[in-house]
């Protein structure tokens, strides 16, 4: 029996105290329950990845830090990501650019959506302003995704108490992703060969 897709959920706030991680376990928990994927969390705070700092252009592959080959061999082994993001300033934080940065081939022909936060646009200009980003890249946006406004009225005690409106997205963009991901292969798989 072949083995399932992987569905990367990257947690991009490194801050203290961050709701990041909260809301990261909440959505983990829905993909679980989604059944369409298995599931890797990669934490950039815990991943703890330098500014960029590879002496050649990540097109090449030659990458001279172990930081930079353990951060390629886990985007790599990903089909699909959601970007767990926070909104600082109308855009998106300066660790996921800098993540994104370090590599190119490894995050081509995967489908991505987020699951964005922030006050009331809910981090949906952090999401918009990334897009360009991962067009460039190859990846392939959805349209579905998760947005949490006012997010602070939504936690308790440290937990993300999900809204009916939050589940419902959440299995929307989980069953988009698993159309678009399987649509995908035969680029992947191309890309690989080439």
């Amino acid at each position: 029996m072949p083995t399932a897709p992987v569905l990367q959920i990257l947690i991009a706030s490194t801050r203290p105290g961050r709701v990041g991680l909260p809301i990261a376990r909440w959505f983990e928990s829905r993909a679980r329950e989604h059944g369409a994927f298995e599931i890797d969390v990669a934490d950039l705070l815990e991943i703890g990845l330098p500014f960029m700092n590879e002496p050649r252009h990540p097109r090449f592959r030659d990458y001279q830090h172990q930081h930079t080959r353990d951060w390629s061999a886990k985007v790599g082994a990903a089909d699909a990501f959601v970007f767990v993001m926070p909104e600082y300033n109308h855009g998106f934080n300066a660790p996921l650019k800098n993540a994104l940065d370090y590599l190119s081939h490894e995050w081509a022909y995967k489908p991505v959506s987020s699951v964005s936060y922030g006050g009331v646009a809910g981090g949906t200009r952090a999401v918009q302003m990334l897009k360009p980003i991962l067009t460039g890249l190859r990846m392939t946006p959805i349209f579905e995704n998760v947005a949490i406004p006012m997010v602070f009225s939504v936690m308790k005690d440290g937990e993300l108490q999900a809204t009916e409106p939050l589940e419902t997205a959440a299995a929307a963009m989980l069953s988009e992703l698993e159309r678009v991901e399987r649509a995908l292969r035969p680029l992947r798989a191309a890309a690989t060969v080439g």
